[in-house]
């Protein structure tokens, strides 16, 4: 009866031991795992994101940026990852509509709202900056300026973003702007004849235009100019001569007297051209068209190709572009004479320096203008965050590692004992 008690009694033991031994060894892979799984789980992406709209002459386009909330040097790390071009006119075309500014950013608004994660809506800040159109609407009238500003912060305001207000931007503040995108994404008339015709070379050969005298005085560049002509409209007839187009050009530009030791035209200081100069915009859409945007052509070839491409007969300039708007096709002779006029005597570059002139449409997937420009210099108002850190110190994570290792360990040996070798674990019961 003792033998039979005592053996019942071991392996009740035996039985109760092995199980707080497996209990314990599935604990221990357990804590093994969520330790392990805990420390080395991806982090989340701790971005920001900024929307910026440029709202110019023609049209608006809404850019959207997104930066690793720590920054790097205080500066927002920003990357354009949407663009959206609204589709109308520019804002201050909309001066006798305003009640339909609302709709006219509807669309691009609710891409913005698709593109960054709603958790973020709220804290995303939103900035209209306006450019030539609202500038000149300011000149003929603050007050539809101020009228058309109000309605489009009303609209921003109601969408679920921080908007941060809308403003006209200064042209020197657009060029700035824009030498800071370009910089950081790497670390630029005419002779009347006789009976109402106006011979323009600035337009090729064989082109007409009928012109109301009243459209040329409609904008605050020309108004001062005005005057009483004895006829109510004339016709521009393109001759296509770049030289004479380009002496035209040169009367914009006046150089007779400078205030420093160094000037552009109108008394504007130059400073030494030193290092590379990025011409975007307008610079880079208009020498994109006419082919000559790349590095290796130089400036003599530059103004040989503009005065082959004058001189083309306006209908065959159609044929060659046919899916281009005739206003714009038209204008294109002019466009690149005047950069070329602006750039070589206006900015004094010359056939060395040009070589250091690089045309620029995007850099890294970035729009090359002034909206990231803006951006970046608005995130340096954004408070940087710390960044994210793994929920236990390295010196944690190991001990824990270290000790259910070993809780592991010490209980798959004690198991085996038992299992293999019980006499061993009762003889100093006995």
């Amino acid at each position: 009866m003792e033998d039979t008690k005592e053996s019942n009694v071991k392996t009740f033991c035996s039985k109760n031991i092995l199980a707080i031994l497996g209990f314990s060894s599935i604990i221990a892979v357990i804590a093994l795992l969520a330790v392990g799984l805990t420390q080395n789980k991806a982090l989340p992406e701790n971005v920001k994101y900024g929307i910026v709209l440029d709202a110019g002459s023609s049209h608006t386009s809404l850019y959207i940026y997104k930066w690793p909330a720590e920054k790097e040097n205080d500066t927002g790390v920003v990357h354009q990852v949407e663009e959206c071009r609204v589709k109308g006119p520019g804002i201050s075309k909309f001066v006798q509509k305003v009640n339909e500014i609302g709709i006219y950013l509807t669309d691009c608004m609710e891409r913005a709202r698709e593109v960054i994660p709603r958790s973020q809506h709220q804290e995303t800040p939103v900035y209209l900056g306006a450019t030539a159109g609202m500038r000149l609407l300011r000149m003929e009238s603050e007050e539809l300026a101020d009228r058309v500003l109000d309605v489009v912060e009303r609209s921003l305001s109601n969408y679920p973003f921080d908007f941060q207000g809308a403003r006209i931007i200064t042209g020197q503040e657009e060029g700035a702007y824009g030498w800071i995108t370009i910089n950081y994404l790497l670390g630029k008339f005419s002779q009347v004849a006789s009976n109402e015709i106006l011979r323009d070379p600035c337009f090729h050969p064989g082109y007409k235009k009928v012109v109301n005298v009243s459209d040329l005085y409609k904008t605050p560049c020309t108004k001062r100019f005005e005057m009483t002509l004895p006829f109510q409209q004339f016709e521009i007839q393109g001759i296509g001569n770049y030289q004479q187009c380009h002496q035209s050009i040169l009367e914009l530009f006046n150089t007779s007297y400078c205030p420093y030791s160094q000037c552009a035209f109108n008394g504007i200081f130059l400073p030494p051209l030193q290092g590379d100069f990025g011409a975007f915009s307008a610079f880079y859409f208009v020498m994109k068209f006419l082919n000559l945007t790349s590095e290796k052509v130089s400036q003599e070839k530059v103004t040989e190709m503009m005065k082959k491409f004058c001189a083309q007969p306006w209908e065959e300039i159609k044929t060659s572009y046919a899916g281009v708007k005739e206003k714009y096709l038209s204008e294109y002779c002019f466009s690149g004479t005047y950069i070329l006029s602006l750039l070589l005597q206006g900015y004094h570059f010359t056939a060395d320096s040009w070589e250091h002139i690089h045309f620029i449409g995007k850099i890294q997937g970035s729009d090359a203008g002034w909206t990231l420009g803006y951006m970046l210099n608005l995130t340096n108002m954004i408070p940087a965050e710390q960044p994210l850190s793994t929920p236990l110190s390295h010196s944690t994570y190991v001990f824990l590692m270290v000790l259910f290792s070993l809780v592991l360990f010490t209980v798959a040996i004690i198991g085996l004992l038992i299992f293999h070798k019980p006499s061993y674990f009762w003889k100093d019961m006995v």
